[in-house]
C-alpha cells in the first residue's frame, strides 16, 4: 500500500462517523440553539464551531460545526432530510457533507510545474485530504511528474481557436469522475462563462499578483515597471470576470530596487504554491463560504 492510500484509509477510518455543516443566514436569535437542539436529538456531538456575523446594518450569520454520530452512515439520509426544517424556518443556505467521503479533486496545469508539485507533495503526505483521479494539462511537461504519482494524465491542447471543444473534452472528463473541485494550478488558459457556470465556485486559481493589483497576464512585468516593494499572490474562486473572483488567501513577499523581473517571478513562486495550498486545503476542510464576491473563512 502507498503512502497516499495509506493517509486516505487512516483518514477514512477515523472521520467515518463525522459530519460538517456550512451555514449563511440572515442573523436572529435561536439558530444555534435550533442547530444544536437537532444535533442533540439525532445522537450527534459537537466536535467544533466557529462562527461570524457581519455588521449589524447587514446581519448574516456564518457558522461552521463538525460533529460526531455513532453509525454515521447509516443516519446520513435522516441527517440530509431532516435538517431541511430547520433550514426553511431561517430560510438558511446550507452544505452538509460527510467526511467518509474524499471530495474528487481536479487539477488543471500549464507549463509551469511548482503549484502543482506542492499540491502533489502535499496530498501524498496526507496534507490535502482528497481522492484526485486526474490531471488535464495543455501541455506535456507535467506528464511524467503526475504519473510518477500513478495519477491519470491528460494532455488536451489548448488554445482561443479551438476553447470550446477543448472545454467539451474537459467537461465530459469531469463529469466521468465526478469531479468536485477543479484546481488551476497556473493554467494559463481563460474559462468561458459555460465552463464556470457548471462548478460555481468550485474551480480555485492562483494569480501570480496581491489582487487587485495587476489583474491579467504579466503581472510582474507590470510591477517591474510600476517599482513595487510587495509582490504576492492570490488564491481566489473564478468568475466570469478575469481575477476578481471571491479571494480565498492571499500572501506577499518584500523586494526592492536590486530585483529584476526574473527575481520576480522566482520569488512570486514561493508565495504562489503555499498559498494555493492553504487555499485548497480550506476548501477541502469546508471553511470557506462564499458570500457576495468575499469568503468566509472559519
Amino acid at each position: 500500500m502507498t503512502s497516499t492510500n495509506q493517509h486516505i484509509q487512516h483518514h477514512t477510518e477515523k472521520n467515518q462517523n463525522k459530519a460538517r455543516l456550512l451555514i449563511s443566514c440572515t442573523d436572529k436569535p435561536g439558530i444555534v440553539a435550533a442547530i444544536s437542539t437537532f444535533l442533540h436529538e439525532h445522537g450527534a456531538n459537537i466536535v467544533e464551531s466557529n462562527q461570524y456575523t457581519t455588521h449589524p446594518d447587514e446581519g448574516t450569520f456564518f457558522i461552521r460545526i463538525e460533529f460526531a454520530a455513532s453509525d454515521m452512515k447509516e443516519k446520513e439520509e435522516t441527517f440530509q432530510e431532516g435538517f431541511k426544517e430547520i433550514a426553511a424556518q431561517f430560510h438558511m443556505k446550507w452544505r452538509l457533507t460527510f467526511l467518509y467521503k474524499l471530495k474528487n479533486m481536479a487539477i488543471f496545469v500549464s507549463k509551469e510545474l511548482h503549484c502543482l508539485r506542492e499540491l502533489l507533495y502535499e496530498w501524498e503526505s496526507g496534507g490535502l485530504m482528497a481522492d484526485i483521479p486526474l490531471v488535464i494539462s495543455n501541455h506535456k511537461e507535467g506528464k511524467e511528474l503526475v504519473e510518477s504519482f500513478g495519477i491519470p494524465f491528460y494532455h488536451i491542447p489548448a488554445s482561443k481557436e479551438i476553447r470550446h471543444e477543448v472545454e467539451e473534452e474537459q467537461l465530459k472528463l469531469l463529469k466521468e469522475y465526478d469531479i468536485d473541485v477543479i484546481v488551476l494550478a497556473r493554467y494559463m488558459q481563460i474559462l468561458t462563462p459555460h465552463f464556470v457556470s457548471t462548478h460555481p465556485s468550485k474551480i480555485i486559481n492562483i494569480h501570480h499578483s496581491f489582487l487587485p493589483a495587476f489583474i491579467g497576464a504579466n503581472p510582474h512585468k507590470r510591477a517591474h515597471k510600476r517599482g513595487v516593494k510587495l509582490i504576492g499572490a492570490t488564491c481566489h474562486y473564478v468568475t466570469d470576470d478575469l481575477d476578481e473572483g471571491p479571494i480565498i488567501e492571499q500572501d506577499v513577499i518584500r523586494v526592492d530596487h536590486r530585483n529584476h523581473i526574473d527575481d520576480l517571478k522566482k520569488k512570486g513562486r514561493l508565495i504562489e504554491r503555499t498559498v494555493l495550498n492553504r487555499g485548497v486545503k480550506w476548501d477541502l476542510e469546508d471553511r470557506v463560504i462564499v458570500h457576495q464576491n468575499k469568503t468566509i473563512v472559519l
